[in-house]
């Protein structure tokens, strides 16, 4: 217990139970949670409840109804884009038409007002089911907008920029993209700053793939170095990325980043599918994270289940992430990606051994902390960490009866079931409604300017029933 109780509690929640996912990864029933301030200051057994903390406490909450874990970590999510034009892409296209031919020109018919009203649905549909932090995937045209409207949401995430600079047209200067990509790089990172415990705040993410110079790849290595952030950027989906770098440069994509000296601790790569043995063994030797997206891969046939090596990849020691991408419509609910990720392996390799409950929540927890540089601030309930949290409910069928928490989380529960969610310990939630946000207001602007979206990008609605 924290000793410094001169002062009030703010928050005191009392018999509850804990997922604490503490270095012991204890479960403690009949528990108490203290929060003053932005921190937890006291956590344990309800009979060692210091008498200090329950007669000062400035609200407290009967949390026998409740489940409280860790506010959930997102490691890869595109809060542009997708939020409004949810499902209106096709599930039946490949890759290169997927993205070229239907996500990029309807990212391209946003406005700065519908990226700042995007950010603020995605972060809405975050915090609703339990994600506190999220890793954005660099797909943002105006970041300024986007950073405004998730300050007004609550919750914790790290921001990038649209990057890709390599001139795949002879008619465009490349010596110019390199230059405005990294003068951007720069640029973001000064104006917002991962310092002071900013909740939102900018990284050098790119989008990847083959879309990126070496030099660019080689400065955003150098600026997270310096300003103490990380990268991110998508590899490998498919086999385009490794048919496009041995083409090129006769490496797979994994060995080029490795020649380039960008792998490490503070680079997430997302994907990760289709990768070779050596490359499994240079992620895992160099530390670097990878986000792996279970929902975006079988939406998109990536063949995640046939050829993906995450089970090679989780033994070998590479700090596994879970996003939940866009891909077009994906919920935002992380838990379906745990749900997801805790089974399909199993299937595929017909080994219920790989990533039971406890992995499958500790890659959505304490690996996206890992991954995000905040491993020492949230990911965990522990004394002295961030108030970040999560209360599920347990008053609704999927819960009752109650027996093995975690598996009952994992297998049985989803983010349907968050009632309460605190980040920076303020409620950010609570009973199952946003508190920063007009819900009614933010999903009526929301269909509007969906609608005028779709209709200046051009695309049509392709529906295979007639709807009339």
């Amino acid at each position: 217990m924290n000793p410094d109780t001169a002062t009030p509690v703010d928050w005191l929640i009392t018999g509850t139970t804990l997922v604490t996912m503490d270095p012991q990864r204890r479960i403690v029933q009949d528990a108490f949670l203290a929060v003053r301030g932005d921190r937890i200051v006291g956590l344990g057994k309800h009979s060692e409840l210091d008498p200090r903390f329950a007669g000062e406490a400035r609200q407290t909450i009967d949390g026998r109804r409740f489940v409280i874990t860790p506010g959930f970590v997102n490691g890869h999510i595109h809060i542009t884009g997708e939020p409004l034009t949810r499902s209106y892409v096709p599930d039946d296209l490949d890759f290169a038409e997927n993205v070229f031919q239907w996500q990029v020109p309807l990212y391209q018919a946003h406005t700065p007002e519908d990226e700042r009203l995007s950010a603020q649905m995605a972060a809405t549909e975050m915090l609703r089911t339990g994600t506190t932090c999220f890793l954005e995937a660099g797909t943002i045209l105006d970041l300024d907008a986007v950073v405004d409207g998730l300050h007004g949401a609550g919750i914790r995430g790290r921001v990038g920029r649209w990057t890709m600079d390599r001139a795949f047209d002879t008619s465009q200067d490349q010596t110019a993209l390199i230059d405005a990509a990294i003068r951007g790089l720069e640029n973001e990172l000064e104006r917002y700053p991962a310092a002071h415990g900013q909740r939102i705040a900018a990284w050098p993410i790119l989008v990847g793939h083959s879309t990126n110079t070496d030099s660019v790849w080689q400065a955003a290595k150098r600026l997270a170095d310096r300003s103490g952030t990380g990268i991110s950027a998508h590899m490998s989906p498919s086999t385009l990325d490794p048919d496009w770098y041995v083409a090129h440069t006769g490496r797979r994509p994994i060995e080029h980043l490795d020649h380039l000296g960008v792998l490490g601790g503070n680079l997430s790569l997302t994907h990760a599918v289709h990768i070779d043995a050596h490359e499994v063994e240079l992620l895992a030797r160099s530390g670097t994270n990878v986000a792996h997206c279970p929902m975006a891969a079988l939406r998109g046939g990536y063949g995640v289940t046939a050829v993906g090596r995450f089970p090679e990849m989780a033994s070998a020691g590479v700090n596994l992430t879970l996003g939940t991408d866009g891909n077009s419509g994906n919920s935002s609910d992380l838990m379906k990606a745990v749900y997801l990720v805790a089974g399909l392996f199993k299937d595929a390799r017909r080994d219920p051994k790989l990533f039971p409950a406890h992995a499958a929540l500790t890659m959505a927890t304490l690996n996206g902390a890992r991954a995000l540089q905040l491993e020492h601030e949230i990911g965990s309930l522990e004394v002295g960490k961030k108030a970040d949290f999560v209360l599920h409910d347990t008053d609704r069928p999927e819960w009752r009866p109650l027996f093995n928490v975690v598996n009952q989380l994992v297998w049985s529960a989803d983010g349907r079931s968050v009632h309460s969610v605190w980040v920076d310990g303020v409620r950010v939630v609570d009973n199952y409604r946003a508190t920063l946000v007009d819900e009614e207001a933010l999903l009526a602007r929301a269909q509007v300017a969906g609608e005028a979206i779709v209709k200046r990008s051009g695309l049509p609605l392709r529906q295979p029933w007639p709807v009339v």
